[in-house]
């Protein structure tokens, strides 16, 4: 599947409805309007890379990040939503292979992503995209906010 694209400014009406529906699958309420404020933001920053596939089915939203261990550049994979009708049609897999390209065209040395645990579908599709779960190392998270 090739019709994976970067998202401009002029695209992130498009990308609005999956990102909000994203949200809305890890529990939080819809906000359309926060979410164009965000993508916004973030696009007109140059803070994340945002991939859309080309019949808006689902997206992908990248971070760049550091290794301070390997004093290299690195991506997180912080987005990856496909539209429940759309699954099991090879997006999700085409929108990692398009993230992987753009993390190693940026330089990156490596990516990361995380997902919820009982997140079986996602995790089935990592792992047939070769990624490999991190033995080493634990995810904490505190809210400060």
């Amino acid at each position: 599947m090739d019709n994976i694209r970067r998202v401009t400014l002029q695209d992130i009406d498009r990308v609005v409805p999956l990102f909000d529906a994203y949200r809305q699958f890890y529990g939080q309420d819809s906000d359309l309007a926060g979410a164009r404020r965000f993508l916004t933001e973030r696009t007109e920053q140059g803070q994340s890379v945002i991939l859309i596939a080309g019949d808006d089915t689902g997206f992908a939203q990248l971070y760049p990040s550091f290794s301070s261990v390997r004093m290299q550049p690195t991506m997180i994979l912080n987005d990856l939503y496909v539209r429940p009708e759309a699954r099991c049609r090879g997006i999700g897999a085409a929108l990692l292979h398009a993230a992987c390209d753009v993390a190693r065209d940026s330089g990156a040395a490596r990516m990361s992503l995380s997902t919820a645990v009982d997140n079986s579908a996602a995790h089935a599709l990592y792992v047939r995209a070769g990624w490999e779960r991190d033995a080493q190392f634990h995810t904490y998270a505190i809210a400060i906010g």
